[in-house]
């Protein structure tokens, strides 16, 4: 098999699948993804995809949403971006065959938290992102897209820009990819002329959390060990509503069902929600989940409900067909008792630095999807934009590479890097050994929902402590431990730095938003600085 091709994308999601099958056109396309190509976390997507495609909506309402619900840091260019070629989006998936629910012969819309009017789009009830997934993926096989299943990419190989680059501050350039078959071992260089990260987020980096097994930031981590920049690492988006069932894992109950008319009750039953926010179960993530946390602190319990057993039961069904049966499977009939739920970590906000075009900082290299930060998010991402994002920057990617190669992101002048923690420092001296549940504990108890100095600083200790004495990854477990860990370092570090609350990151020791903060965080290895 060849090793050198014009596109080569990390990631077989949504954001992968759909840059893949907009660069076959253009160019040779090798799709490496660490599982099959079916395995992702975007097919477990249930809200919906976000659109201004119905009577009396505007990209204008919808971005004016996305801006307020991200607490002050969206960049509004990327915002009307993703606003603005949402339509086209939504059409260009409707014409490779994803079927979008309809009602009456038209495209059904519902409503979800913080959007002021119904613009969410469906396919099969809540199972949108699979039916994405899988509408992708069967082209993509059409197509003759090649794809490598069961490869985790683990090192970005660069070179200069140019022969010039080092002395006049251009930085660096992809060359390539190196690869590891987690079948056979087998270690391999793929040449590339442009590289494009698509590997989702770093959910699996907390012990609770709707994430699939694969979402461990492996993109995020080579990018930054790359010398590109990230940002916003800090915004970890924790879903309110995740299933809470003795031996069960943590399943995502969606943002729909509250649209829907679900009410949030504490464990003795009393609703809850309109004494911390006028829209009550609608309000933004951040607002919901902190309150379940504190109401089931007030009522000493693991878990509140959320309560859909006075809608219609057949609304339920047809509406909710994923979860009905998730439910039910696991002896929950929530046409009849509510369900049981806590939060849980859901999505990365922060990721690599991309601009509008998904440029990143190092050349020839792209991200997009939820391993990219465009700033499009902001501090708290609103409900279903994450797989408009995916589609809308994959696009842009594909139209840059086209348009003007081998292009970059400008630098940010004044990006920080990892820090040496003090010896000294709380927890340093009782560390441990490095396992995934280690890490994933230290992150839910320390780097949650809520924060504050002394837990976040001993949480730096603890990681960059296991980082200090590094093992050379020699599978795919080491080696999503390993990103894991960088991701981890990454997010703690960042949240540690921004003395205040914004969105989803909320400090108690600085619990109110402070307008000499309205920035944002980048870091960047000084190594490849």
């Amino acid at each position: 098999m060849t090793t050198t091709y014009d596109y080569l994308i990390i990631g077989s999601g949504i954001a992968g699948l759909y840059a893949a099958i907009l660069a076959r056109k253009h160019g040779s396309v090798l799709v490496l993804t660490k599982g099959s190509i079916d395995d992702c976390n975007t097919r477990w997507a249930q809200g919906g995809i976000a659109a201004s495609v119905g009577p009396g909506d505007s990209p204008e309402k919808h971005l004016r949403d996305t801006i307020e619900a991200g607490a002050g840091l969206v960049d509004e260019e990327a915002a009307r971006v993703l606003t603005a070629e949402a339509s086209d989006r939504i059409g260009d998936l409707v014409s490779l065959g994803v079927p979008f629910d309809t009602v009456h012969g038209e495209v059904a819309l519902a409503t979800e938290g913080a959007h002021s009017t119904p613009r969410i789009l469906h396919a099969g009830g809540d199972s949108t992102g699979a039916h994405i997934e899988l509408t992708l993926a069967s082209v993509a096989r059409l197509e003759g897209i090649t794809v490598l299943e069961h490869t985790i990419a683990t090192e970005i190989v660069t070179k200069p820009a140019s022969p010039l680059a080092r002395e006049v501050g251009e930085g660096l350039g992809v060359r390539a990819i190196r690869a590891l078959d987690t079948a056979s071992g087998e270690r391999t260089t793929y040449d590339c002329r442009a590289l494009i990260l698509a590997t989702g987020g770093a959910g699996q980096m907390y012990l609770t959390t709707t994430n699939a097994e694969v979402a461990t930031g492996d993109g995020i981590a080579i990018a930054y060990r790359a010398g590109a920049e990230i940002m916003d690492m800090e915004f970890v988006q924790f879903h309110p509503t995740a299933l809470h069932l003795p031996g069960v894992q943590p399943f995502l109950i969606s943002e729909a069902v509250r649209g829907e008319g679900g009410l949030l009750r504490d464990a003795n039953g009393e609703r809850f929600m309109a004494a911390y926010d006028e829209r009550a179960e609608l309000a933004p993530r951040d607002i919901v989940a902190r309150a379940i946390r504190e109401r089931m602190l007030a009522t000493d319990s693991d878990h509140v409900l959320l309560d859909v057993t006075h809608l219609d039961p057949g609304l339920v069904t047809a509406r909710f067909p994923q979860i009905y049966r998730f439910c039910a499977d696991n002896g929950l009939d929530i046409t009849r008792v509510p369900i049981p739920i806590a939060p849980a970590a859901h999505y990365t906000m922060g990721g690599v630095r991309t601009n509008t075009w998904g440029e990143t900082s190092v050349a020839g290299l792209y991200a997009a999807g939820e391993c990219a930060c465009t700033g499009v998010h902001g501090a708290n991402r609103l409900a279903s934009n994450s797989l408009l994002e995916t589609v809308v920057f994959a696009c842009r990617v594909i139209q840059r590479t086209i348009d003007s190669p081998n292009g970059r992101a400008e630098p940010t002048p004044d990006a920080g890097s990892l820090r040496p923690v003090p010896s000294d420092a709380p927890g340093a001296g009782d560390v441990p050994p490095l396992t995934r549940e280690a890490l994933q504990s230290l992150m839910w108890r320390d780097v949650g929902i809520v924060r504050g100095r002394d837990s976040l600083t001993r949480a730096a200790s603890v990681l960059a402590a296991w980082q200090s004495t590094p093992a050379a990854p020699t599978d795919r477990p080491s080696q999503e431990l390993a990103d894991l860990l960088t991701c981890s370092r990454l997010v703690t570090e960042a949240a540690l730095a921004r003395e205040e609350s914004r969105g989803a990151h909320y400090r108690d020791d600085f619990p109110e938003p402070r307008e000499d903060w309205r920035r944002h965080l980048v870091f960047r290895r000084k190594e490849a600085a």
